[in-house]
């Protein structure tokens, strides 16, 4: 009897313990689920799929990952946007491994899973723009309880990511949801942005890699340079089919509204090259990040 009871609590604590991890993925401190109820324009709340268990292959409750470091040295707080086209959302690789390594430099960073996939009768990324306005008005009203300033909020995005961090960045000014409740009263602009090879910033590419190449092309649908959009720090590869001329484009307009901005691009790196060792001149790209947010003195 004694035995079986063992087993019993030893099973209840395995249980526990996996039931731990699948909420809290790889030593997050938090889970912070986004909305009350339903998401805007959702009709249904159900497990989120991750058929792989790399990534979120269909999300309607999103949430935010929250990891700070052993050892703070610094007041930011960075939001991590993975890529997926938004019909995915990688934050297995392009969102934990980047929290993880803002964590090593003594800054906090929460990572969002947001909702996917392509919305239907919508702008690709309308549903994730609702999420990310969303999860920067939590930020803000936790900037105490997280050891953060409240202005020195910043994001980084890859690919759909890239361009949700554009999008989070020019547009704060543009509601892309209706109040819900108290906390949708608090500012959701942020301070700084890194986007990394944003993709669909161009309308020859507003929903896939460019048709020409990113050559003469405008400003894709819902990117709006407003009075809070922050000072930026664009990342790109040469050979990516998401045209680098889209941070080229972003880096004009910036210039054009005397916002602080600075640009790489560098040369033969393709598409996600933070995955590739074939192009070791984008080795240091995340400390090219780091150095600009300490030269523009948020760190």
């Amino acid at each position: 009897m004694k035995i079986c009871f063992t087993l019993v609590k030893s099973l209840i604590f395995s249980l526990f313990l996996s039931a731990f991890f699948l909420v809290l993925p790889i030593s997050a401190q938090e889970k912070i689920e986004l909305w009350p109820g339903l998401a805007p324009g959702e009709t249904v709340r159900e497990p989120n799929v991750e058929p792989n268990g790399d990534r979120a292959a269909r999300v309607t409750t999103p949430f935010l990952l929250v990891y700070r470091p052993k050892n703070p040295v610094s007041d930011i707080c960075m939001l991590i946007l993975p890529g997926g086209g938004y019909q995915v959302c990688f934050y297995f690789n392009e969102g934990i491994p980047n929290a993880k390594w803002w964590n090593e430099q003594g800054v906090t960073a929460a990572v969002l899973v947001y909702r996917v996939p392509r919305p239907d009768g919508k702008e690709i990324f309308v549903p994730a723009w609702q999420d990310a306005q969303r999860a920067v008005r939590i930020l803000r009203s936790r900037a105490s309880d997280l050891g953060v300033n409240p202005e020195k909020i910043g994001v980084q995005g890859f690919s759909a990511g890239g361009h949700l961090a554009l999008l989070t960045a020019c547009s704060s000014q543009t509601p892309a949801y209706e109040p819900k409740d108290e906390l949708d009263r608090i500012p959701c602009h942020v301070n700084f942005a890194l986007p990394v090879y944003p993709a669909y910033v161009l309308d020859d590419g507003a929903v896939g890699p460019n048709t020409r190449r990113g050559n003469d092309a405008g400003m894709a649908p819902g990117l709006y340079f407003d009075q809070k959009t922050c000072p930026m720090c664009l990342l790109h590869g040469d050979n990516d089919i998401y045209s680098p001329m889209g941070s080229v484009k972003v880096y004009s307009e910036m210039r054009k509204h005397d916002i602080p901005c600075e640009l790489h691009i560098f040369s033969g790196a393709v598409h996600g090259f933070m995955f590739w060792d074939d192009a070791p001149n984008t080795k240091t790209w995340r400390e090219r990040g780091l150095e600009w947010v300490k030269a523009m003195g948020y760190f």
